[in-house]
């Protein structure tokens, strides 16, 4: 198997950006993770994010949350959600540097909302060191892979289909993905 940490030179100076539902979180086809009950890991998640931890300078998540534009879940809601995940990880040894979502729905065609990347630049703002040119993006959509690309970083699709966009790396799953560095 490719070791893509050596392949790439991954090492400290590298920022890992993570989308959030369907990559770490189980994703509720046509509905939101509202509460943090509903709130489930993926298999491997855990364990993968605490490998990614000791790797990257910094792992960030990159989220769409529109429904809070839709009103079926607040700001706050989400924020309970984010500190709950975040404490489940530092319990497994994971660390998540910074969660940014976007709340826009996406008929607004905000900059902020992926594929726009707003959030990447976000980041980057709050954390000057990071280079997109030594990142990677994470994610299981299009949206996802294209938010990554006009950035300038490395792409993972956590996917099986054809999305019609050249990427760098295809897996099933984060651990798939932990696993190949």
């Amino acid at each position: 198997m490719t070791n893509l940490r050596s392949v790439w030179n991954i090492d400290k100076s590298w920022t890992l950006f993570l989308d959030r539902d369907g990559v770490i979180n189980v994703r509720f086809p046509g509905d939101y993770v509202k509460r943090v009950e509903e709130f489930e890991f993926l298999p491997g998640a855990k364990k993968a994010i605490a490998k990614f931890s000791s790797l990257f300078g910094r792992v960030v998540v990159v989220t769409n949350q529109q429904g809070i534009a839709r009103g079926i879940y607040t700001h706050e809601d989400l924020k309970a959600i984010h500190d709950f995940m975040k404490g489940e990880l530092e319990k497994e040894g994971g660390k998540i540097d910074a969660v940014y979502y976007a709340p826009q729905s996406s008929s607004e065609n905000s900059p902020m909302r992926k594929p726009g990347i707003g959030m990447a630049l976000q980041a980057k703002n709050d954390f000057p060191e990071i280079d997109f040119s030594k990142s990677i993006m994470v994610g299981d959509t299009k949206s996802d892979i294209e938010f990554g690309k006009a950035a300038g970083m490395k792409v993972v699709f956590v996917a099986d289909e054809e999305i019609g966009i050249a990427i760098d790396e295809r897996v099933d799953s984060l651990l798939e993905f932990a696993v190949k560095l």
